[in-house]
């Protein structure tokens, strides 16, 4: 027992790899060797953490991961959350929870890497209720979608729009003569659902509003022309703390920054012909044929260099001059 204990008490930093059931724990202390690598049950996780001095953990920005952010932080822990792609880089081999876990407790420890703010409750749920609604919307267009297919099988079509789909809805209500007496009790169903839908998005709608109001980012973002109360929320709770991002990071410049253009970056050896991006078989032709005639020529003029016969050698390799074109004996010529 007095073994276990002074291995806590010289625990530093932990990678913790977070799961349903079964958790990994890596932890070291602060020289880097490894103190303890164990799995933990889900219910034993908060009283193994509470038992522990304050120290660093590390965990992926994972499904739960706020959650146990929070918990973690109320016994005293600098909690920090990693983009699971920046951690992958550190995991060296056999794909485990516990190299997974080891990897995230090197990852944890540089100093160049980026970690997520921990969202609060309030701001989870304002997520929800955007993840929510985008859901129904798009059951709702499914609804619509399958109405469509269905009544078109009986010789019944509606122009593109979900104004116009919802007029064939509305036949159906009606019972209109033109949708046959035994098609229509198979597709109230889809009626039925489509006006329950039209409800909860509405609700929806109406919370929504109510958050951006409530909210000074947000109404900041409505000012904006072409921003409504839905997209000012999405991005005030998506982005709610702006001073915590780098500049230039999704495209937000810093305060009293100049403006200006950035060229996106490419990978090493990128695809470009004179400046201009090419498609993949054309980069593949190059590489298995050799340079393309454009580089040929312009490797050419710079092996001349900028001599006042340099015209006359651009004149000589585009007409396929199979002789050596020197500086020589293009002075002679001159």
């Amino acid at each position: 027992m007095e073994k276990t204990t002074i291995e806590l008490n010289a625990v530093a930093t932990i990678g913790l790899d977070l799961a349903k059931h079964v958790f990994q724990v890596h932890a070291v202390d602060a020289a880097g060797r490894v103190v303890m690598s164990r799995a933990l049950r889900r219910k034993d996780v908060l009283a193994f953490f509470e038992r522990l001095p304050s120290c660093l953990i590390g965990m992926e920005a994972c499904g739960s991961a706020h959650h146990w952010a929070r918990e973690l932080a109320k016994f005293g822990h600098d909690v920090r959350l990693m983009p699971p792609a920046y951690v992958k880089a550190y995991v060296r081999r056999q794909k485990n929870d516990a190299a997974d876990a080891a990897a995230i407790c090197e990852a944890v420890t540089r100093p160049s890497m980026r970690f997520v703010p921990v969202r609060s409750v309030e701001n989870q749920a304002a997520l929800m209720r955007h993840k929510v609604r985008e859901l129904l919307v798009a059951q709702r267009t499914q609804l619509l979608n399958a109405l469509r297919s269905h009544l078109a099988e009986i010789g019944l079509i509606a122009a593109q729009g979900p104004n116009n789909a919802r007029a064939l809805a509305v036949l159906i209500m009606e019972g209109n003569d033109m949708i046959p007496a035994i098609v229509r009790p198979a597709l109230l169903p889809i009626v039925r659902r489509l006006n329950e839908l039209d409800h909860e998005i509405g609700q929806s709608d109406q919370a929504i509003l109510a958050l951006a109001r409530a909210d000074n980012t947000a109404r900041r973002l409505m000012t904006i022309p072409g921003i409504g109360p839905v997209t000012a929320s999405a991005l005030a709770a998506s982005i709610h703390d702006i001073s915590a991002l780098p500049a230039g990071v999704c495209g937000l410049p810093r305060a009293n920054a100049p403006a200006k253009f950035i060229r996106r970056q490419g990978a090493a050896g990128a695809r470009f012909q004179d400046g201009k991006p090419i498609s993949a078989q054309a980069a593949r032709c190059r590489r298995s044929r050799g340079p393309l005639p454009s580089q040929t020529l312009q490797r050419r003029v710079e092996k001349l260099g900028r001599s006042p016969d340099g015209d006359q050698a651009v004149q000589a390799c585009r007409r396929g001059d199979r002789q050596q074109a020197c500086p020589h004996r293009l002075r002679a010529h001159a």
